[in-house]
This record gives structure tokens, sequence and C-alpha cells, in this order.
């Protein structure tokens, strides 16, 4: 009851925040220099610990229904928001109660600085390439080799600036975010259209001209950038919203829309985009539809198979399949568009997607709870499912060494138990539609998996400041791990039960040789498995794989939850596909891209091309 007692006499009015974190929210976009994770004093949040140890807009009923943006060509996210990425890093708020988590991803600044630093030092990606890296992979000799006439043909097409070949940006291009993999493509090109991007491929197909299509390159399996010189295509320039129903919440826009821009519009019109992810300042959302991204909503929303409506794709040859419905139903014939959610660009390149939005609610708490081992977070777990029902919205398990890790690398960051050394800990969020409601629901369900001995310790956020420093610990670890040196970064599926073995039996195989860490989704089943040394080693490699990818699959798990599989993991999908499947996935290949030039090199093996 004394425990009771506090968190009620403790718990802060949050609608009295809504003004000052709308502003706070728009402070954090457009100022750089202050991060928008600086932590309120420690005292307003509550704690609790076992015995010894602003709203949606209102909608204008005139205006409502299907608003066109603009009648023929949008309006582009530049005009609406700016899409500077050194600005938008940062901004991880909503303009409302629920507090954005601040940006950790992969920043479009470090992208740029590996590039540059590879482009001076070659033998630096030779260093820190890592995994069954693009060094093994022979370059098809059936693909053309580019030329003055094809350069000039695409600057008929799409001028002068359109078509980059300054050594420096296609360096850029060349490059993941994390360094790890490189092509040698001496041409980007910037497409501004569907039409052009259609009169790109029709004529790389005639000539055999591979191409990468390119949206954010914020991926983790080199699927987003040349394994040789193939020839960039970077949707960056599609950056147009089409059309948004504010009855239904279903936008419709170009693939080059950053997810974050996105973000803000629809929140502004009430509504919220059904997925989350660390990279959201960088990421696009044609990107994040052809890896079928996953992130921190799925527990809520589900995946993007359920939420796109609608996709525009143009095809290897330049044909434009139309598949733009704003539809909730349509049950006529084959359902075309799963082909292309989570195929990276190897079937066609994303152009336009109309996409289900979630109503956005105005009340949003956050726990950073501890655990004395790995059952009680299953258990847990399934509690949460139990107790709070409805309206949790996420779910996520780190262990200590991630918390560890987060707080020697990470800007900014506190730690919300600092004396609480336990082996893992959980961030619940819960979204709903009644503040005291959800809340008190939150409070009950916190002191019945206490008394349960479930729950070690923890915190509820009373502000946006400290859920903003939760969420920044459990998003910063994936930006944490790499300024230790070399990380090795697996995205593993595998039953709930069976989640945390393969992070004990790494340990035990790697020992002194290198730290490992687990994290991720555990609402999802989904496992981060991050192994970090100082520097890339064949022989920590040689401990890693194929184990890695063996127990994965002796445990019926899937290789790759959410990052896809790119060239990382396009020769390992025998792991989690029969070979039944993969041949039927390669005959679609053949079909739609007969002559292969669509991301060559991913997702499916070269022996069964």
């Amino acid at each position: 009851m004394a425990i009771l007692s506090l968190l009620s006499s403790s718990r802060t009015r949050l609608s009295g925040l809504r003004e000052p974190l709308r502003q706070a929210g728009l402070s954090a976009l457009l100022t750089r220099g202050a991060p928008p994770h600086a932590r309120a004093a420690d005292h307003g949040s509550t704690e609790f610990s076992s015995p010894g140890g602003h709203r949606p807009p209102p909608l204008h009923w005139a205006s409502v229904g299907s608003r066109t943006i603009s009648s023929d060509v949008g309006m582009s996210l530049t005009q609406y928001g700016s899409t500077n990425h050194a600005l938008t890093l940062h901004k991880r708020f909503y303009q409302t109660l629920r507090p954005q988590h601040p940006y950790c991803g992969p920043r479009a600044s470090i992208a740029t600085i590996e590039a540059h630093h590879s482009v001076n030092d070659p033998s630096e990606v030779q260093r820190r390439t890592f995994g069954s890296a693009a060094k093994s992979i022979q370059r098809n000799p059936a693909y053309s080799v580019l030329n003055s006439e094809d350069v000039s043909y695409f600057k008929s097409i799409l001028g002068d600036n359109g078509v980059i070949q300054d050594k420096d940006r296609v360096a850029v291009a060349n490059v993941d975010w994390m360094g790890k993999y490189k092509g040698a493509s001496q041409l980007l090109l910037l497409p501004k259209s569907t039409n052009e991007v259609s009169k790109v491929l029709a004529y790389c197909d005639s000539r055999r001209l591979a191409v990468v299509p390119q949206g954010g390159n914020t991926g983790l399996v080199g699927g987003s950038v040349p394994v040789h010189d193939e020839v960039i295509v970077n949707l960056g320039g599609m950056d147009k919203i089409i059309s948004f129903d504010n009855v239904n919440g279903i936008l419709t826009c170009e693939a080059g829309c950053v997810l974050e821009n996105l973000s803000t519009f629809v929140e502004n019109e009430g509504f919220i985009m059904p997925l989350d992810l660390g990279a959201k300042g960088s990421c696009q959302i044609g990107g994040n539809i052809s890896t079928n991204a996953g992130g921190l909503r799925f527990i809520r929303y589900g995946s993007l198979h359920g939420n796109v409506l609608g996709l525009e794709v143009v095809l290897a040859n330049g044909t434009v399949l139309d598949m733009l419905t704003t539809l909730r139903k349509d049950n006529t014939g084959y359902d075309l568009k799963h082909l292309f959610v989570g195929s990276e660009g190897s079937l066609g390149i994303v152009t336009k997607v109309s996409i289900l939005t979630p109503a956005k609610l105005p009340s949003t708490n956050v726990a950073f709870l501890s655990c004395n081992d790995y059952m009680s977070c299953q258990k847990l777990l399934l509690a949460a499912r139990r107790g709070l029902g409805e309206i949790i919205s996420a779910f996520e398990f780190m262990d200590r060494q991630c918390i560890d890790l987060a707080m020697a690398h990470l800007e900014g960051v506190h730690n919300p138990l600092p004396f609480s050394p336990y082996k893992f800990y959980v961030l619940i969020e819960t979204t709903g539609s009644d503040e005291s409601y959800d809340k008190a629901k939150l409070e009950a369900f916190l002191l019945r998996s206490m008394e349960d001995g479930l729950v070690a310790d923890g915190v509820i956020a009373q502000d946006i400041s400290q859920a903003s420093n939760f969420w920044r610990i459990r998003e910063g670890i994936s930006e944490a791990s790499v300024k230790v040196g070399a990380v090795y970064k697996y995205d593993l599926s595998i039953p709930v039960e069976k989640l945390y073995d393969i992070v004990e039996e790494m340990r035990s195989r790697l020992g002194d040789m290198a730290e490992v860490l687990g994290y991720g989704h555990l609402g999802d089943g989904n496992l981060h498995l991050n192994i970090l040394s100082s520097k890339y080693s064949d022989n920590i490699l040689a401990q890693i794989e194929p184990f890695v990818y063996e127990w994965t699959a002796g445990h019926r798990g899937s290789i790759s939850a959410e990052h896809g599989l790119g060239q990382m993991k396009a020769e390992k999908i025998h792991y989690s596909k029969s070979p039944e499947a993969v041949q039927l996935m390669a005959s679609i290949k053949k079909l739609v891209d007969p002559n292969s030039i669509l991301n060559p090199y991913k997702v499916l093996p070269q022996s069964a091309l």
C-alpha cells in the first residue's frame, strides 16, 4: 500500500505539459546544438522497488475527407518541412504528449564521414568489412560497362543536375553508413519522377547495365550499395506528399519521403506512422517498404505487409506497375504488392506508396524496469499482454552489457536505475486514449509484477525528458556499439523462450576474444545479437559463422528478422528457407527481371539464378 500511495501522490498530470512538450519538439527540430534528450531533474520520476533490494488537432468537418495536397505534382516535403537531415536527426519528439525517441541510428554525418575516410584510405573499408562481404563476390561478366554514351543518354533524361559523376559525391553513395560495404560505382542518378525512373530502367535493361536502387542508405546488410560498378539510382528527389485522407488516415506519397518528415506531417493531422525506427531521420519510406522494416511499433501495429495498401513500382524493363490503391479491401486476383514488400529492390523500384496510418492517441507512459533473469523477462511479457492488453505499444529488452555500453559511449544519457546492477532491463511503453486510466493500469500492473517477483526495480517517466532518456538508451545501443571499434551484427528471429540462449552460447565460444550483448524487440521474438571487438578478425568471424546461422536454423528461427538479406546473407538464405522456396523465388526474379539488372548479388544466392 505504501508503494501505491507513492505512485499516486507523485503522479504528474501530463495534460499540463502538452504545450511545453509541443514547443520542445519544435525546438528540437530547429535547434541543432541542443540534444532533446537532455534530462530533467531525476526527482520528478516515479520510482518503485521491491522490498529489500498536446492532443490531436480537432477535425474541421468542413474539410474532412480525402485531401489532395496538390493536383499534379504533390507537395514536396522540402516545402512542408526541412529535409536537411543534419537538422532533423535529433528531432525525436512528437509535437504532442508522446515523446519521440532521440535519434540514434545511422546518421547522415556518420555516413558521410565514413565514406570520405574510405575514399582517402581504401584499406580502411577492407579493415572494416566483415562477414561474407562483397570482396568474395565475382562480377558477372554479362553486365555491360558504363560508357560516355550511357552518361549522355541519362543527362538527356535527368538533366545535368540529375547525373552525378563527382567522385566525392559518388563515393558517399558507394558506402553503407557503417563503412562495412563499399562498391565501385562511377555514376549516381537522381530521378525526380516515376517517368524518369521508367526511362532509366528501360535503357539499363536494354544495355544490361546493373542498377542499385537506393533510399536513405541506412541498412545494415549492404543491400543499398553497389557490390561492383552498378549504377546507383537514388530516390531522394521523389519526396512529395500526394494526398492524405484524414477520415481513414491513408497517406499517399512518393518513395523518397523521409520517414521522420512523414511522421511530422501525419502527426499534425492527428495520426502517426505505423512504424518508428531509430534511423527515421534519414531512412526513406520506399526503402522501408522494400526491406519490410519492422521497428519499435511492430508489437502494436504489425508489419508493413498489413499497413501498406498500395504501391507504384517500376519493373526492370521500365514498365510502370500501378497498384496504388487506397482500398482496405480488394479481393481481385493476386495481391501483387506483397511481392515487392521486403524484396529489397530486386524485383522493381517502388516509386509511390499508399499506407494506413493509425490515429494518434493522447496518453503515453514509459517505464524502465530491471529483472533478475531472462525467465522473468519472458514472464513479464506474458503478464504485460494480459495485464496491459490493448494499450501496450512497445516491449523492449536489453541485457546489462547493453546498459554499460550505452552509459560509456552515449552522450547525455543517464542510467534510470543506477543502483540496480541487474542482468536484464525492460522498457515498456503504453499508448491509449484515457490518461488517468492508462497510468493507473500501468501502475497496477507494475505493482503486481513486483509482488510476483518479475520486476526487481523500476521507474515510470514523469515528463518527456525522462521518457526520451529511456528511449535514448534503448535506441542508442547500435550507435554506441560502433564507437567500440568492430561490431558484428546479427538480426535474428527466435522463439522467445530460446531467444537469449544464443547470446550465452556465443559468449562461451568467444571467451575473452570479444564482448557479446543482446537486445531487441522481445514482444516480436526479435534479437539483435551484437559482438564487439577492437578490430575485425577472421578468427572471431570463424567462431561466429556459420555457427550463428546453424544454431538459428536448428531452433526454427530466421536469420533475418527485419534487416533483410542484402549482400551479407544472400548466400545464407537456405538456413531459413527450403530449397523449393528459394527456387520459386528465383523463378519470380527471372520472370520480372530476366536480365537480372536490379540489385544484383543480393537477396538470392547466385547459384539459384
